[in-house]
C-alpha cells in the first residue's frame, strides 16, 4: 500500500473549470503546518494558503480511454511551498487537505496520495454571472463558502490584498508545478504537473468564508484575501511520483 501512496503512474485528467482563491496570513501562523524540509514561499512577510476548487472530467492513469475515468469536485487546501532539490529550489504546494463529492475519489485519492480526501456535500448557487459554492461535512458541519464573479470585466484586487497589482499577485495563483508529500524518513513524494496552457484571468471575490482557518494554528490570526483567479477547458497530467529528501540543513 505504501507503494501505492507514492503516485507510481503518470495520470491525466480534463479541468473544465478552476477557481484558486489564496488568502495570506504571517509566514509565522503556517509555520506549524510546514514540514520540516520545505520552506515557506512568501512575500512581504506573508505566507499563502489557496483554496482552489476544481471541476474534474475523467481523471484516470494515463493511457486509459476517457470514459473510464473519474469526474468529480474538488476544493482543495494548499500553502505555497518551496523544496531544495540538490541545489535546485522547486516551487510548489503542500495539500493540506482535499474535499470532494464523490466517495470512490475519496478511497482512491487517499490510497495513492498524501492529499487527504474528504466526503462533503456541495451546494452551487448561481445569480448572473455570480457563483456561490458551498461545501459542508456528512453531518451538515459547514466547511466554506465562497461567492465570486469570474466575468467581470473590473475585477479589483481584494481589499487589504498585500500584493500591489494582479502581475505581483499571479505568483500565488496555483496550481505550481510540483506538490509535496512528506514521508516518515524526512523525505518527500514530489509530483510534477504538466499542462500545454494556463492563463489564469483575475476573479471578483464577493464574499468568503474558510472553517479551516478557525482551526489551530490559524485561529488566532487575520486572514486577508490576496487574489483570485480562474482558467478552463484546461488538459493537466501528474508525472509519476518520485521521492526527494532535502538536505538536512533545509
Amino acid at each position: 500500500m505504501k507503494f501505492l501512496k507514492r503516485h507510481p503512474f503518470p495520470v491525466v485528467a480534463r479541468f473544465d473549470r478552476v477557481v484558486a482563491l489564496s488568502f495570506a496570513f504571517p509566514e509565522e501562523a503556517l509555520r506549524p503546518m510546514v514540514p520540516a524540509g520545505l520552506e515557506i514561499d512568501g512575500y512581504g512577510g506573508f505566507g499563502f494558503i489557496t483554496v482552489a476548487l476544481v471541476w474534474t472530467r475523467s481523471l484516470r492513469p494515463a493511457g486509459f480511454p476517457a470514459r473510464l475515468g473519474q469526474d468529480f469536485f474538488l476544493a482543495g487546501y494548499r500553502i505555497f511551498t518551496r523544496l531544495d532539490d540538490s541545489g535546485r529550489r522547486l516551487r510548489g504546494l503542500k495539500i493540506l487537505k482535499s474535499e470532494t463529492d464523490k466517495r470512490r475519489m475519496v478511497r482512491l485519492g487517499n490510497l495513492m496520495t498524501g492529499y487527504n480526501y474528504q466526503l462533503v456535500k456541495v451546494h452551487t448557487e448561481s445569480n448572473g454571472t455570480e457563483t456561490r459554492i458551498r461545501t459542508e461535512s456528512p453531518d451538515g458541519a459547514p466547511l466554506l463558502d465562497l461567492c465570486f464573479d469570474t466575468e467581470s470585466e473590473d475585477a479589483q484586487l481584494p481589499k487589504g490584498s498585500p500584493f500591489p497589482d494582479w502581475r505581483t499577485a499571479r505568483r500565488f495563483a496555483g496550481p505550481m508545478p510540483f506538490t509535496f508529500s512528506p514521508l516518515d524518513d524526512g523525505s518527500f513524494v514530489v509530483i510534477e504537473g504538466n499542462r500545454a496552457d494556463w492563463t489564469p484571468r483575475p476573479v471578483a471575490l464577493k464574499h468568503w468564508n474558510v472553517s479551516l482557518f478557525q482551526e489551530a494554528p490559524l485561529k488566532d490570526y487575520t486572514p486577508l484575501a490576496a487574489n483570485a483567479f480562474t482558467v478552463r477547458d484546461i488538459d493537466y497530467r501528474w508525472q509519476k511520483g518520485r521521492i526527494i529528501k532535502p538536505p538536512a540543513s533545509a
